[in-house]
């Protein structure tokens, strides 16, 4: 049985994964603007 919404790790880690964020200027901002808050700071903001 396939299960709705499936998708697939690969593709989810090449649409939202780090090497994605850093491809582009607005990516890298989210990625520095999450090590501003540091670890712990990001895991409870997600």
């Amino acid at each position: 049985m396939h299960y709705p919404r499936r998708v697939s790790n690969v593709k989810r880690r090449r649409k939202f994964g780090f090497r994605a964020r850093m491809r582009t200027r607005n990516g890298r901002k989210i990625i520095n603007a999450r090590r501003r808050l540091g670890r712990k700071a990001s895991i409870l903001a997600s």
